[in-house]
């Protein structure tokens, strides 16, 4: 028995591109002499809809185009992922269109409500198995956190099932295929059946998904690994217990975590159909990886790199912006902000007298040249890309309708010392970073000598704080009893939770983390809590 894998890209709403990639996807698996062609969970109507599950409009147009598509499938069954409404019930379904009519449809069991994900928001829970034969093969229909506990498998095995099979949109973060793999392996020991797992593959404002399905024979070894990242139709040979495919080879963090944010700002940006993007370059480390990463997502002729160089702006970084740009191949603009900036502080000098320069007119730098990135936006529809990281987000350490500004904030969920790790990758496939500008300490350039360690602890540690309290919810006392130095545990503690108001009004991006700064970090601006230090 012959699966076809529909590893696809689909857009939220789109019922109709999401449709048509389905009917390529079946054409496909018929030339190849596959008998099931599997989509991703919510594949019809894209994931995750979010609140336009509540729309009737939404869900008649994705049922129209259902059946629509049962009328391609008279001789290969078909799995759909999609919603499913019942008056005023929802459900998170999956059906089998064969002989151009919906043959049956199965109901998610146990819906996530954690993190990014608030199916029961929208979704009523499911509570009968769904097995149907190919081939004569009897084949459980599961939809992503159904296996992540034991019940639906067991289920499914009671009602004869010979193979598992988990259709899926679940949001990619560092180390996720692992735990694919350790909880997807405890189903296969505790049944004895072999599973295939089918994921989506692309970005949805914050979130990617990584694609990467893979199949477990009865053994529970390896039998199929699609490629991450990448949209494909893979042909999976279902034999005994036995499942195999093409096995992708492993990618390196480095490299996935690249990948990853190479399909957020792409997808963000075609499906949102912007012509190209706007990078302010300063001749850092952070806009240099912002700009290597859209170009290499988008094509260099799609990127377009603005200097915005200031009294404090040393001559390196303006040299380093050059040829980061020379090295990309992308547009590169040069416009001085000395002569705004002067103006904007003629103007609030009548205000200000008595009181001397401070962040004020550090922020004002970096206002003046957010305005002049939006500007550009304006006329010529680039989106801005901002360039600001996780470090900086947690900490507040980037100016609010200054270096924030923009549409896209895509290493918004990055660590600088990441940053650092991305930039030495990119390198190692092709220069397009100055050395030096990995090796110098890094600086906004806002007043003379500045550097970012002036008003940060070491990156090291600012980091290693930020994922235990913020990623891990550790208390501040917990992660000093791991040696961590106890005021830059207090100070990096106290900015994260003053800044929460910065936060509140950044872009969306690219979520790489078990946690992000985003639809899974949800903190009261107004807070009397203070973490005990």
């Amino acid at each position: 028995m012959k699966i076809a894998v529909a590893q696809i890209n689909t857009t939220v709403g789109d019922f109709a591109g999401n449709a048509e990639r389905i009917r390529v996807a079946i054409g496909e698996a018929q030339a190849a002499g596959a008998t099931l062609v599997v989509t991703p969970e919510l594949a019809l109507s894209g994931y995750p809809p979010e609140d336009l599950l509540f729309r009737n409009d939404f869900c008649d147009q994705c049922e129209a185009e259902l059946l629509g598509l049962a009328s391609c499938a008279p001789g290969i069954a078909v799995v759909v992922g999609h919603p499913h409404r019942e008056g005023r019930v929802r459900y998170n379904a999956a059906s089998v269109l064969r002989g151009g009519r919906v043959e049956a449809i199965y109901f998610k069991q146990e819906l996530p409500n954690y993190n990014v994900f608030d199916e029961k928001r929208y979704f009523a829970t499911g509570n009968r198995p769904c097995v149907f034969e190919v081939e004569g093969r009897r084949v459980a229909l599961t939809i992503c956190e159904d296996l992540w506990f034991p019940q639906p498998a067991a289920q499914a095995k009671a009602a004869g099932a010979e193979l598992l099979l988990s259709i899926n949109a679940s949001p990619y973060h560092r180390n996720k295929l692992a735990e694919r793999y350790q909880v997807m392996g405890s189903r296969v020991k505790e049944t004895g059946l072999p599973l295939l797992y089918v994921h989506w593959v692309g970005g949805q404002d914050e979130l990617v998904f990584d694609g990467a399905s893979f199949g477990f024979s009865g053994d529970g070894r390896l039998g199929y690994q699609g490629e991450s990242f990448r949209e494909a139709i893979d042909i999976v040979d279902f034999e005994g217990t036995r499942l195999s495919g093409p096995v992708a080879p492993p990618l390196t963090e480095e490299e996935t975590i690249y990948r990853a944010l190479e399909t957020g700002v792409r997808d963000y940006v075609e499906k949102n159909r912007f012509p190209g993007v706007l990078v302010g370059l300063s001749g850092g480390i952070d806009s240099a990886i912002v700009a290597a990463i859209c170009a290499d997502a988008l094509g260099p002729e799609r990127v377009h790199a603005v200097m915005m160089p200031s009294d404090y702006t040393a001559s390196m970084s303006v040299e380093d912006a050059r040829e980061i740009a020379r090295l990309l191949g992308i547009r590169y603009d040069e416009i001085p902000i000395r002569p705004v900036f002067d103006a904007f502080r003629a103007q609030l000098a009548p205000v200000f007298a008595g009181r001397p320069e401070d962040t004020t007119e550090e922020n004002l730098q970096a206002r003046t040249r957010g305005t002049l990135l939006m500007a550009l936006s304006n006329k010529f529809g680039w989106l801005v890309v901002s360039t600001g990281n996780k470090s900086e987000m947690a900490t507040g350490y980037a100016t609010l309708y200054g270096d924030m500004a923009g549409g896209y904030a895509l290493i918004k969920d990055v660590v600088k010392t990441l940053v650092y790790r991305l930039a030495r990758w990119r390198n190692s496939r092709g220069r397009v970073i100055p050395e030096r500008v990995i090796d110098r300490a890094p600086s906004a350039e806002l007043r003379p000598g500045q550097t970012d360690q002036d008003s940060l602890p070491p990156y090291e540690l600012l980091d290693a704080v930020v994922e235990r309290y913020m990623e891990r919810d550790m208390d501040p006392e917990a992660i000093m009893g791991l040696g961590y130095d106890a005021e830059a545990v207090r100070r990096v503690v106290h900015l994260i939770r003053v800044n929460e108001y910065k936060r509140r009004q950044a872009p969306p991006g690219v979520r790489i983390t078990p946690r992000g700064f985003g639809k899974d970090w949800r903190y009261p601006i107004t807070s009397g809590f203070r973490p005990k230090v």
